[in-house]
């Protein structure tokens, strides 16, 4: 008998939006030839594409691509929640990215149309439940990045970027590809929850060394999406090297991405024995080794590399208590996990916007001491991007951060692991120190030798209002939603579910 597939275009209504604007951004650069009519048209269909993941997340789980029970892309409130913030951070970066486009210096057309690309693959991402689509998902949502960090002509340091994110990315793509393969060979199956299921009620499979290398591939090959250690190296090159609003969508958008992949795969198909310890290790070092090198930074953009490093750590902390934890303890330990990231990308995409705000049009990031007293001369903005390294530090009142980590914390109490939430509240204490010389330094008069003019990478007043409105609008809705205490619990319910 033949098994005919279901197909729901309501649940795919997200995605079709997401590739519509890929190709309106195209379409309208291609006939109309004019920048501001391209731009225009990408966050119109970003736009839609949120309203259209609210609107479907908001009623009862959808199932499509289904054979039987098993179905390859379920859209509910996990998947309505990382759509709907992927598509907010291409918005956000398509404001950042207004001064670079004006210049000329970076095509316009190709990189709306690279930008929507990726928000599809985003879009997708959230929703799959096969490894198949989920991979797919993934390449979808980095491929074009690729190009949109060496797409800024005649810059050396941007194509060298482009280049080593590349290569370590093919590689990561070639790992995780053999360990889904492996998983195939092992159990026949490649839908995450039937995965799940025979690794459950076969327990001589979690025997095989066949089994711990396949686990430990599929680990490895999305730990290098997240840039955790020790497959970290690339990030703080390549976000150095790319354009800031680029940088933005990477440190953002990409890593959420790379959590929401390994949360899927240890949820609904990893065996927790084998992927728990890995993971508590990883996300030890993760953060350990982001927070430590950080402190030595003196580049804006390395600063929130090696800071976006630890993060990751962060992250992937509740999640390498799920070997020893009970079932309630692990519903709680994936929610902290998508609660943290959903917080740290708002409050690195303000970070970032108030860097691209307080720097002239095009230019990269520079040095810490560039940003010396620019909340001086700026207050709105350097109030935005100071809020936001302290929310990152999980400081009031940046109580979005403060939320994350106490969240975390309290999923690996629960977890039975209590020396990890140690090793959390020790980096925690070693972040402050370069989120509030940073913070700082935005206050701190500048050198005598420059009284009187403003210094060489601060932004001429008026410009880039873009970047201005973002890092103060996302600074502001940030602190009342925590304040007002239904984001937390709003994120936390999605994330769970």
């Amino acid at each position: 008998m033949s098994r005919v597939q279901s197909v729901d275009s309501v649940a795919l209504l997200p995605a079709y939006l997401a590739a519509g604007t890929a190709v309106l951004a195209l379409l309208v650069d291609l006939v109309l030839a004019r920048r501001t009519a391209t731009i225009v048209a990408a966050a119109t269909g970003a736009l839609a594409t949120l309203v259209a993941a609210v609107a479907v997340g908001a009623g009862a789980e959808r199932r499509t691509f289904c054979v039987g029970a098993d179905c390859s892309y379920v859209f509910g409130g996990r998947a309505a929640l990382v759509a709907g913030l992927v598509a907010l951070l291409a918005l956000g970066v398509l404001a950042l990215a207004g001064p670079l486009l004006r210049d000329g210096v970076t095509p316009v057309g190709e990189f709306c149309f690279l930008l929507a690309c990726s928000m599809t693959g985003g879009v997708v991402l959230g929703a799959a439940g096969d490894l198949i689509t989920l991979i797919v998902a993934v390449e979808a949502l980095t491929l074009p990045l690729y190009i949109l960090v060496g797409l800024r002509r005649g810059s050396l340091a941007s194509a060298e970027a482009a280049v080593t994110f590349f290569v370590v990315s093919v590689v990561a793509t070639t790992l995780t590809l053999l360990g889904a393969a492996l998983l195939y060979a092992v159990t026949g199956s490649l839908h995450l929850e039937r995965l799940g299921a025979i690794l459950a009620d076969r327990s001589d499979l979690l025997d095989l060394p066949l089994t711990t290398v396949a686990v430990t591939l599929v680990l490895a090959g999305l730990a290098f999406k997240v840039a955790a250690v020790p497959f970290h190296a690339w990030a703080p090159a390549t976000y150095d090297g790319a354009p800031l609003p680029v940088a933005a969508y990477l440190s953002t958008a990409s890593k959420l991405g790379g959590v929401v992949a390994l949360l899927a795969v240890v949820q609904h198909a990893l065996p927790l024995s084998v992927a728990g310890p890995v993971l508590a290790l990883v996300a030890a070092l993760t953060m350990t080794v982001g927070n430590l090198v950080a402190l030595r930074q003196r580049r804006t953009v390395r600063l929130l590399a090696w800071s976006s490093v630890a993060q990751a750590g962060y992250i992937l902390a509740p999640l390498g208590a799920l070997a020893l934890a009970d079932v309630d303890a692990r519903s709680a330990a994936y929610a902290a996990a998508l609660a943290y990231a959903v917080f740290f990308v708002l409050l690195e995409l303000a970070a970032f916007a108030g860097v691209v705000a307080l720097r002239p049009a095009g230019a990269d990031g520079g040095r810490l001491d560039d940003l010396r007293g620019a909340a001086r001369r700026h207050p709105w903005v350097g109030a935005g991007l100071a809020f936001a390294l302290i929310g990152l530090a999980g400081l009031p009142p940046g109580l979005a951060g403060l939320f994350a980590k106490v969240t975390v914390v309290r999923s690996l109490l629960g977890g039975d692991a209590a020396w990890l939430a140690l090793l959390v509240a020790l980096n925690a204490v070693i972040g402050l120190a370069y989120y509030l010389r940073f913070a700082a330094l935005l206050y701190t008069p500048a050198d005598s030798a420059l009284a009187g003019s403003a210094p060489a990478g601060d932004a001429p007043a008026g410009a880039i209002r873009p970047a201005r409105v973002v890092v103060v609008a996302l600074a502001v809705a940030t602190a009342i939603a925590v304040i007002v205490g239904f984001a937390p619990q709003l994120v936390l319910d999605l994330a769970g579910s």
